[in-house]
């Protein structure tokens, strides 16, 4: 049986509860993706064009300063990435994290949430980020108030 970890970065709360009930269906351990600075009201102001999130979301290579590591991440076989859907795809401090591992051999599964934004091409952004010596699903959004039975039909559904 492979080693899980559920990685995810969350603002509001909705992100950690999902990531805290996949990681409990899937019998996964559990890590939040933590920004050094984090996040106000004011840095998630998508109107401004000046907000710290807008300004990290306009450049691509922007890679905010985490706070933690992930201990011994090469006994994980697969890893669920999750976070809220921002300019349509993963967050910048997101990539941090994804830059920060070496991920060969894994298989990445992202999943969003969002009140109606898909994950769109995310999975593609997220291979390139990682390389090609890792696995990266489609992946999927979820909803904040997904039923635990949902939850371990889809894990179950990706052991295929």
């Amino acid at each position: 049986m492979s080693k899980k970890l559920v990685a995810y970065f969350s603002v509001s709360g909705v992100t950690a509860k999902v990531a805290q009930e996949i990681a409990a269906v899937d019998n996964a351990d559990c890590f939040e993706i933590q920004p050094e600075t984090p996040y106000t009201r004011e840095d998630l102001d998508y109107t401004n064009k000046q907000s710290r999130s807008t300004l990290e979301m306009s450049d691509l290579n922007c890679r905010p300063a985490t706070t933690g590591c992930v201990d011994n991440m090469a006994q994980y076989d697969v890893v669920f990435v999750g976070f809220p859907i921002w300019w349509g795809r993963e967050p910048s401090v997101v990539d941090t994290f994804l830059t920060s591992y070496d991920f060969s051999g894994k298989r990445i599964i992202p999943f969003c949430t969002s009140g109606g934004s898909d994950i769109g091409k995310t999975a593609e952004r997220i291979q390139s980020l990682v390389g090609e010596n890792a696995c990266v699903d489609a992946g999927k959004r979820l909803g904040g108030e997904i039923s635990e039975a949902d939850l371990k039909i889809w894990t179950e559904g990706l052991e295929a």
